[in-house]
């Protein structure tokens, strides 16, 4: 529907187009560009219809008119605004979220790339060559994009005819993690310069797995400052606070009433809140790790 608006109006976007490969998207930038507006154009007029049905409905309630068509231009135009927000250049849209499947993908990538390495030395071990190593690895499923970023060398060699040093090179230019970047090049540098890939695959192995033993030393130092951190903030300051306030309720006759209000802001929403901020931060290391 819109293939033609994109390519009329639409430039070449190369970085659009390294963050669709980063994050495995099968579509062209203007495939994806196309797409994108028709979605935010059938997001657009359902709101518009949705705005008209509650302009409707609180008009049958005899709302004031006045009221009523701020009411309307205000539910009407700002789902508008924010589903075009990408035309105008802002960071916010659909160009965004390539970037941020690509990342998400380097994540996984680098969580995983330890235990793809210890796989990929054993089978290096055995003189396994380096093609069937990947295809192997492919099929490993436990280790998640790194297998994907493996399926799509072998996919490189088997189908599309590149020879596997070529595939390597093309996967290291399109891995979204700095970490599997790096170890295919150097597996291409080493195999173009008579190197045996049997020791850098070993030396690898034992690197990532030192890494892999310094984030968790990190993340369990971070874990237990996070723990002190909620001792302090959340069980004793509230405790003491709630002491206090109770006390000064108790001795202070004429301002007990506010005293009293504070005292239950404290423990219905001080408290839950905190509670809740602790929990989404360990929430989200433990997705970042």
């Amino acid at each position: 529907m819109f293939g033609k608006f994109v390519q009329a109006r639409g430039r070449h976007d190369p970085e659009l187009e390294d963050n669709l490969l980063k994050a495995h998207i099968k579509l062209r930038p203007e495939e994806y560009l196309a797409v994108a507006w028709m979605n935010t154009t059938f997001a657009a007029v359902g709101s518009v219809v949705a705005a008209f049905a509650l302009a409707l409905f609180l008009f049958i309630l005899r709302i004031d008119i006045f009221s009523l068509l701020i009411f309307l231009g205000l539910v009407a135009a700002l789902p508008i605004f924010f589903s075009y927000m990408h035309y105008f250049g802002l960071p916010v849209g659909p160009k965004g979220k390539p970037r941020s499947m690509a990342k998400k993908r380097g994540t996984k990538i680098d969580k995983r790339i330890s235990g793809a390495m210890s796989f990929i030395s054993a089978m290096a071990s055995a003189d396994v060559p380096v093609d069937v190593i990947f295809k192997e690895l492919s099929k490993q499923t436990v280790y998640g994009e790194v297998a994907r970023e493996a399926e799509w060398i072998t996919r490189d060699t088997e189908l599309l005819g590149l020879d596997i040093l070529s595939a390597i090179r093309k996967a290291a230019q399109r891995s979204p993690s700095s970490k599997f970047q790096d170890f295919l090049q150097g597996v291409v540098t080493t195999s173009t310069s008579g190197g045996q890939l049997k020791p850098y695959f070993l030396v690898k192995a034992e690197q990532f797995e030192k890494e892999d033993r310094l984030e968790m030393r990190k993340k369990m130092e971070t874990l237990g400052m996070l723990a002190e951190s909620f001792v302090t903030v959340v069980v004793a300051f509230p405790l003491f606070l709630v002491v206090i306030m109770a006390i000064m309720a108790l001795i202070s006759k004429g301002s007990s009433g506010s005293v009293l209000v504070l005292l239950y802001v404290v423990v219905a929403l001080m408290i839950p809140l905190s509670q809740f901020g602790f929990i989404f931060v360990i929430w989200n290391m433990e997705q970042e790790a």
